[in-house]
Parts: structure tokens; C-alpha cells; sequence
């Protein structure tokens, strides 16, 4: 026995040795020559946060402080208002028209060999493990978490956007929707748990500075998926508390602004289980909601906040390149509702930020781009070889020499065969129809007037109409969308498929 503690405590007097080797000596080992990646991701992050829009004056010192230390898109969109095929294109690098992933698909099914645009495809954090990094990832990185082996290190996600009180709090999750036909929401609002460590962001963000704290010989990509700001709009009291009610801004609202929307887009704005913005406002919980949206915004700030702390603690701070990004916007009700889904300009824009070595500090992009330049620019940024098979262009160029500002478009596609472009004045929405919706942003940024019939913009439109994608593939037979009756209808109608 004695031997047996003698043997446990030198063993112990190693692992401290080990674990305490000073900073100098950690810099005197062999660094890779490739930055290292951090690549972080939010869920249903919209352009609140301080550095673009600094809505009714949210707190968010990190999200600050991650804009002064590179480059921030104030206009950046997305390629699906949907988590999953969203993420399915960031990760791929392939558009949804291509792909045929509009709906949500298992990790495991969004390369396979029945899909002929993605069977050899190679994720964005494979690539990297390809060409000689050690990759690591925890949280919402893809729909779920990630494939299979996609990851050296995987620390997994906790499954849903728990933690939950034994009863909700405000919203059922059907609203008027009917049970069987349309989806249940997650949608709810108010001050739960008790602290921060009871989240799993929280956990997620501990398992990501761990990770900072080791010694790795070669670069490393480190992906952290944050939960929130997903419904349900729970967090603890004290980040509710930033917020008071007496204070909170609500968006810019139209009561008639579905009045000149195509019949295609008010099928796919029917979303009856979530709450309408009539309801929120007669029964006094707009604000309320508003309030819970900003207090998961700085509570998120706070877990990003202690990761861009342990990686300026640690010797990778000079020699890392950060990325964030959110999947998708989110309407806090404009449009008439509380939801993602849209094809309009508050659910296709998120924020996209990225930092480096070789970018410019504090700057910010009002240009449009798309998160499909995710990928390639990463690989630019971490001197890697480009990959053939991405969609979109590296934006290193605009962020260095503000190449492409004046000719920049963004490209969102919403379903089968529907489609909005936004360029630097304009919205343009065609749906599978044939028909339109165009917003002139110099005099209607709120999009709340249609001018798709005004014969004034006919030039336009046509102009427009040349950047809508010329291939359109049938659904993915794994990709579905049960949430919204419209999608189902779609994809069996389009596709022959349920």
C-alpha cells in the first residue's frame, strides 16, 4: 500500500511538472507554420449585436471587442434562413440549389452516396484535416453536431436547448398551429436556470479553453458551436436584468405588410405555432420577447468573451485566425411573426466576422457577401491550397484592398427554385412561381413596399434576374422540412418524395 501511494505521488509530481511548463519554455517549441483556426458558431444570431446594428443598446463587450480586433460584415447573408441546410452549405461549400438540401438533413446524410453533389465532397474541418491540422469541435457546428470522424476531437453536443423548466412559461408551442400538421415550437421566454453553469454553452465554452491550454505540434482548427440565441429565450435572471423593460426598442413594424406579398411567400410566412406580432403586441409581451432575445445575446457575448480570454492567455493569441458566424438571422417581428424562416432581409442577414494575423483591425464591410465565402476564405487566411469544388468566393481581397465592394451580390435560397438576391441597393425575391418581390433599399430599408409592378424597375428586375442561380435540383431524398406544411407540399410535388 505504501508503495502504491509513493507510486501515485510521484506520478502526480510529474503531471503538475508537466502541466506548470512556464510560457517561455511552451515558446521555445517548434510553432506550426500554418495559423490555427477558431471558428465559432451562434445560432440564430440576427445583427443586433453592437458592432452592426446596437440594437436598443444592446451590451455586448465581446462581440465589440472581436470587431476592433479584425473585420465585421455588417451585410453578410446567408444561403438558407434554416439552421440545417444552412449549415450543410457553409460546411460543404455548395449552394442548396445544388445540393438539393432546402430542409434539414441528419450530419450523416448530408454527404452519401445518393446525393452526386456531395457523395465526395470535403467538409470545411476535414480540409483542414487533410492538409495537416489537428481538428477539434464541440457544440452546433453542423444541424447536430458534426458527421461521423469528421473531428479528431469531438466533444459533442447536449442534445436540444435545454436546460428546461418543469412548464413553460409563456407559449404553448402550437399557438394556433394544428397538432400533426404543423411543427411544435421551442419558443419561449424568460429568466432560467439559475446560473450560467448550468447551460451548456457554458460547458461548451469551458471544453474550448481546455483546449487553448494544451501544447499541439501541429496548427490546430478549433470549432465551438454556441446554442443560443435558439429558442426557447432562456437564460439566468442577471443578463435579463441588463434589460430593462422600460427601455427595450421594438423593431419597425408595418401592421398591413403582407398586404403586397406573392401567395409563395405567404405560405412559407404561415407559421401558425409561432406567436403573431399582433398577439405580442396586444398582450404586451413584444417587448418581453425583445428583452429575452438581448439577454441571450449577452450571455453569449459573455461565453465568447472567455474564449477570446484563454486564447489571448495563450501563445496562440499572434497566431490564430477567428471566424464567426451565425446560421441565419431572426425576426423579432417584422413581417408579422417570431421566427427565421423568409426569404427577407431580417432573416437572411447574420453577422460574419473574422479576425487574423495578416487583416485589418476594427474595420467593417457594409457590401453584401454570403457565408458561402466562409470556407474558401478560411483557407486563404491559413495559407492553404483552395479547394475546387467551393461555390464561394475567399473574401481576403475585400477585407485587404476592398476588392468587389461596388459588384458584390448575396444569394439565398429558400425551398426548391426560390431564390432572393441582394445586392448593394436592392432585394430581389423570385419564387417557384415566376413571382416577385424587389425592395429599393436606398428609400425602403425595412422592406415594406413591393415594387415588383412599378414599370420603373423592369431594367432592374431583368438585371437582377441574371444572378439567380440556372440549376435548381430536385429535393435530396434524406433533406425534409416537416415543421411547415408548404415544404412538405413542395418536395412531393417537386420531387415525387414525402
Amino acid at each position: 500500500m505504501r508503495k502504491l501511494l509513493t507510486l501515485i505521488a510521484v506520478c502526480g509530481l510529474l503531471i503538475c511538472s508537466c502541466k506548470s511548463k512556464s510560457a517561455s519554455e511552451r515558446a521555445t517549441s517548434q510553432e506550426p507554420s500554418n495559423p490555427n483556426v477558431l471558428f465559432i458558431a451562434v445560432d440564430d444570431l440576427n445583427n443586433m449585436i453592437g458592432p452592426i446594428d446596437n440594437f436598443s443598446n444592446v451590451k455586448t463587450p465581446n462581440f465589440d471587442r472581436l470587431a476592433n480586433m479584425g473585420v465585421t460584415f455588417t451585410n453578410a447573408h446567408v444561403q438558407a434562413p434554416l439552421c440545417g441546410p444552412s449549415r450543410a452549405s457553409i460546411m460543404t461549400g455548395l449552394r442548396p440549389s445544388n445540393t438539393g438540401i432546402y430542409g434539414m438533413a441528419h450530419d450523416n446524410d448530408v454527404r452519401r452516396d445518393g446525393n452526386s453533389a456531395t457523395k465526395d465532397i470535403t467538409f470545411l474541418p476535414e480540409y483542414f484535416g487533410n492538409n495537416g491540422y489537428h481538428t477539434m469541435g464541440i457544440g452546433k457546428l453542423f444541424h447536430n453536431h458534426a458527421p461521423d470522424s469528421v473531428f479528431h476531437e469531438s466533444g459533442g453536443r447536449v442534445r436540444g436547448f435545454g436546460p428546461l423548466p418543469k412548464k413553460r412559461f409563456v407559449w404553448d408551442g402550437y399557438g394556433k398551429g394544428i397538432k400533426g400538421v404543423h411543427g411544435r415550437t421551442s419558443t419561449d421566454w424568460g429568466a432560467f436556470p439559475e446560473t450560467d453553469s448550468l447551460m451548456p454553452d457554458h460547458a461548451s465554452a469551458n471544453w474550448a479553453i481546455e483546449r487553448l491550454q494544451r501544447d499541439y505540434d501541429q496548427p490546430f482548427f478549433l470549432g465551438v458551436g454556441f446554442l443560443r440565441v435558439h429558442v426557447p429565450l432562456y437564460v439566468p435572471q442577471k443578463w435579463f436584468d441588463l434589460y430593462p423593460l422600460e427601455d427595450i426598442e421594438t423593431p419597425p413594424y408595418k401592421a398591413d405588410d403582407l398586404t403586397d406579398i406573392p401567395n409563395v411567400g405567404l405560405q412559407i410566412n404561415d407559421l401558425p405555432m409561432m406567436p403573431t406580432t399582433n398577439w405580442a403586441i396586444e398582450s404586451g409581451e413584444w417587448k418581453k420577447i425583445v428583452q429575452a432575445y438581448l439577454a441571450c445575446i449577452s450571455f453569449v457575448d459573455n461565453q465568447l468573451g472567455r474564449v477570446l480570454d484563454a486564447l489571448e492567455n495563450s501563445k496562440y493569441a499572434d497566431n490564430t485566425v477567428i471566424v464567426l458566424w451565425s446560421d441565419h438571422g431572426y425576426r423579432l417581428g417584422e413581417k408579422e411573426t417570431f421566427a427565421k424562416h423568409g426569404l427577407w432581409e431580417t432573416a437572411t442577414k447574420a453577422p460574419l466576422m473574422f479576425a487574423g494575423p495578416s487583416l485589418p483591425k476594427g474595420k467593417k464591410i457594409d457590401a453584401p457577401v454570403e457565408f458561402l465565402s466562409i470556407y474558401p476564405t478560411l483557407l486563404e487566411l491559413s495559407d492553404l491550397p483552395a479547394y475546387s469544388r467551393n461555390e464561394g468566393k475567399s473574401l481576403v481581397s475585400m477585407m485587404t484592398n476592398d476588392e468587389g465592394v461596388e459588384d458584390a451580390h448575396a444569394l439565398t435560397t429558400y425551398g426548391m427554385n426560390n431564390h432572393a438576391v441582394r445586392t448593394n441597393e436592392f432585394r430581389y425575391i423570385q419564387y417557384e412561381d415566376g413571382t416577385q418581390e424587389l425592395y429599393d433599399h436606398s428609400n425602403d430599408p425595412n422592406e415594406w413596399t413591393n415594387v415588383a409592378g412599378n414599370e420603373e424597375y423592369n431594367e432592374k428586375i431583368e438585371e437582377l434576374k441574371q444572378l439567380l442561380p440556372t440549376i435548381n435540383v430536385k429535393w435530396d431524398e434524406k433533406s425534409k422540412y416537416t415543421f411547415q406544411p408548404y415544404f412538405v407540399e413542395q418536395k412531393a410535388r417537386t420531387s415525387g418524395e414525402n
